[in-house]
């Protein structure tokens, strides 16, 4: 982020990615998400995750894409829940409706979910 900050790139133009999906395992995937707090701790911009229909989410929950989506969902909310402010989904409506959700219960910001 130094670099991009020395580069003239304004601080609230990026965005940390911890790449769930890209050269790890299944756990690296899993472990990366249940110390996703841990990570955005140490950051100071927003933490995107991307973790739409990931082959880790099928090595749980099966591989129809169907279980895939709901497993999605589950680690959006996962994720949101847990600090990360951006999250990229094939699903879309459904993440929004649940992360809506969420914060009506008043467990996020609602201005996360706009």
């Amino acid at each position: 982020m130094t670099r991009a900050r020395d580069a003239g790139v304004a601080t609230d133009a990026l965005c940390v990615d911890p790449g769930l999906g890209f050269g790890k395992t299944a756990d690296h995937n899993l472990e990366l998400l249940a110390r996703l707090d841990e990570l955005v701790a140490r950051v100071d911009v927003p933490v995107m995750v991307g973790p739409s229909r990931k082959s880790f989410i099928a090595s749980v929950v099966g591989s129809e894409f169907e279980a895939r989506d709901d497993g999605t969902l589950a680690t959006a909310v996962w994720a949101v829940d847990r600090g990360a402010r951006v999250v990229r989904a094939h699903d879309a409506g459904a993440v929004a409706d649940a992360l809506a959700l969420l914060a009506v219960m008043g467990d996020i910001d609602a201005a996360v979910v706009a």
